[in-house]
């Protein structure tokens, strides 16, 4: 029996060629067709959040950082908590469905889609603790399981659970106002003195989310916080 596109089900056509009897196979998980509508960020991008640069009008860039980097920076408030977000896809419109497909419909076996790319970023950075983006009790509940946690164990690698979420909003309802000037949202139990934090998320948006987790990662004794997601929004 063949194997099939985890997205679209088409049956997955083996490549062959010369590469294949001297490198290591890696494993397929989408056709061809699903894979190139994936788009991978790439050339200048934001140094705070990945955001690509050359998508931005002149006005909304300041040397190498986004405006909204720039405004999360100016406030006193947030400036200094999360060091770098690092981004692996743009948010488009296949991308938004896949997430959407694992997130909310409970098909987590597409974490195996992403699980190559995270694991070859995650080797490529500095970190002491993997922290996934906890639900709330209520979202853990509605969808069986932590997507940001899932993504870690697919790849391979130990998450650490030290956040808990105190609260169940929905932030994708919310302004970036509205994000912005929510009470923290996260709480600490364990000690993460001295402790390199990276954070693991599906989705950057706005940052907010975030930067709560990283805020509280801070002032509890965090050296540095920094955050891996799938997709800059």
């Amino acid at each position: 029996m063949g194997e099939y596109c985890l997205y679209c089900h088409e049956e997955l056509l083996p490549q062959v060629s010369w590469a294949v009897f001297f490198t290591k196979a890696v494993p397929v998980f989408l056709c061809a067709s699903c894979e190139n509508q994936l788009e991978p960020i790439q050339g200048p991008s934001c140094q705070r959040c990945s955001r690509p640069l050359e998508k931005l009008q002149p006005q909304f860039v300041l040397k190498d950082t986004c405006y909204d980097c720039v405004r999360w920076e100016e406030d006193t408030n947030w400036q200094g908590f999360l060091q770098k977000n690092h981004s692996i896809y743009l948010y488009n419109d296949f991308l938004k469905e896949l997430i959407s497909q694992y997130k909310f419909r409970g098909d987590y076996i597409l974490a195996k889609v992403f699980s190559e790319k995270i694991r070859t970023m995650l080797n490529t950075l500095e970190y002491d603790l993997l922290v996934p983006i906890p639900l709330s009790k209520e979202r853990q509940y509605e969808r069986g399981c932590n997507q940001s946690e899932g993504l870690i164990l697919e790849a391979g690698f130990k998450p650490t659970d030290i956040l808990q979420r105190t609260h169940s909003e929905k932030q994708s309802k919310k302004s970036r106002h509205d994000r912005i000037h929510l009470q923290q949202v996260f709480q600490i139990n364990s000690d993460v003195s001295g402790k390199r934090i990276l954070l693991i998320d599906d989705i950057y948006t706005t940052g907010s989310t975030l930067r709560h987790a990283a805020k509280i990662l801070k002032q509890s004794g965090a050296s540095s916080i920094s955050s891996l997601t799938l997709a800059r929004g």
